[in-house]
């Protein structure tokens, strides 16, 4: 149905379940972090290892947005998302079941194959559903239900995890999961059609990304996205480890800090929306990818200098986050502005760029030999440094 089409209410409907499918994977990260030195305890191992089952979340997330992309295009948007999202759930009941660290870890990739459907889809929809002069505001308006979940998740989790322990976060997402699937059962569009000149055989597949991943505009902004994007994931990995061991935290003042700090990540998506309306998604890209330079910059500096104390990583975080939730909208825009016919492709392929990238680059910081806070500020510098080059770079290839 087109944007002309749709009441406002429709509209807001759409986008409220597209937001909240955007939203699994943040809860699923999110929630159980409080947890951490519990899970650690009862599995008798360190924080660092029980932090490496966000790492095979987020391999296991990058391997199913290859998946899911030609799927999704072939077979149309909601039967994948059913078969995903019905995988995660049972997953999810398997985590709360796992006996041991090891367990967990293949369990979260599991998790996170059959969950990872449910963001490539809502990516994918918004082309679907929206012109493409529009579709930053949309994915910023998705971007604010996506970080109200770290207000939410980690709070929820430290209570769930005081009362009944850490294996009934995982009944938490079960249930969550199983509403959002009756919503989209019930209330959500088709979108785009099921496509049967769509392939699944493996030389069709790699030809379909090739055609992606070789346009100019795809591989600049979603190289340049992904690495200044990626600064979140080292901050969502390793934030128990900095504020609960390095900063001596207890669960309550973590989640409620977490919270805090996810404000700038919704604060800065909501400046977007309205940037938009001024800017374009180029400019406001490279402008606030230059501002998120000397920012990480000045962290590092810092904090090899010893410069700073709880607070003033706080603020610096803040900063950090806001302008990630300015940069990750205009690059998925940017991007997916080249797609129609091929959306769910170039969606799983732009979602295994950003998660490949930003979950190594997670597993990266703790083989540094410094201390958490210096750690994770090099690997900020380097990686915002990286993607304003690219972006530089790749100016004369876009004109």
């Amino acid at each position: 149905m087109a944007l002309a089409q749709r009441s406002r209410q429709q509209n807001f409907i759409l986008i409220l379940i597209l937001g909240a499918l955007n939203a699994i994977t943040p809860f699923s990260i999110d929630m159980y972090l409080p947890a951490f030195p519990r899970i650690a305890a009862d599995f008798n191992t360190t924080i660092e290892k029980v932090a490496l089952s966000v790492s095979t979340y987020f391999l296991g997330y990058a391997v199913g947005q290859i998946i899911y992309g030609p799927l999704l295009d072939r077979f149309g948007r909601k039967p994948p998302l059913y078969a995903g999202l019905l995988l995660y759930i049972v997953a999810t009941i398997g985590c709360f079941t796992s006996s041991s660290i090891e367990a967990l870890w293949v369990i979260r990739f599991v998790q996170a194959l059959g969950g990872c459907v449910a963001s490539v889809a809502a990516m994918a929809m918004v082309r679907d559903f929206f012109p493409v002069e529009k579709s930053a505001s949309v994915i910023s308006l998705l971007v604010l239900i996506l970080g109200a979940s770290p207000l939410l998740a980690p709070t929820v989790g430290s209570f769930i995890v005081g009362w009944w322990g850490w294996h009934f976060v995982f009944i938490m997402l079960a249930v969550i999961t199983a509403i959002i699937l009756a919503a989209v059962f019930f209330f959500l569009p088709q979108g785009h059609v099921p496509d049967k000149s769509i392939s699944l055989k493996p030389s069709p597949i790699i030809k379909g990304f090739k055609e992606v991943i070789t346009n100019p505009k795809f591989y600049v902004f979603a190289l340049a996205g992904s690495f200044s994007f990626s600064g979140l994931f080292v901050y969502v990995a390793h934030s128990p480890a900095i504020f609960m061991n390095f900063f001596r935290l207890d669960e309550k003042q973590y989640g409620g800090l977490f919270a805090l700090l996810s404000v700038g990540f919704i604060g800065g998506s909501q400046l977007n929306h309205i940037l938009t309306k001024k800017f374009s998604n180029q400019q406001i890209l490279k402008t606030v990818l230059l501002i998120q330079v000397i920012i990480a910059v000045l962290f590092l500096l810092g904090s090899v200098q010893q410069w700073f104390g709880l607070t003033a990583v706080i603020v610096l975080l803040f900063a950090l986050l806001s302008c990630c939730g300015i940069t990750y909208p205009n690059a998925a825009a940017l991007c997916m502005a080249p797609f129609s016919k091929n959306a769910g492709t170039a969606s799983s392929l732009l979602g295994f760029i950003q998660i490949g990238i930003g979950g190594f680059i997670s597993g990266s910081v703790s083989m540094l030999p410094f201390d958490a806070v210096t750690a994770m500020s090099c690997i900020m510098a380097v990686t915002t440094v990286v993607a304003l080059v690219i972006l530089l770079l790749g100016q004369n290839k876009i004109r």
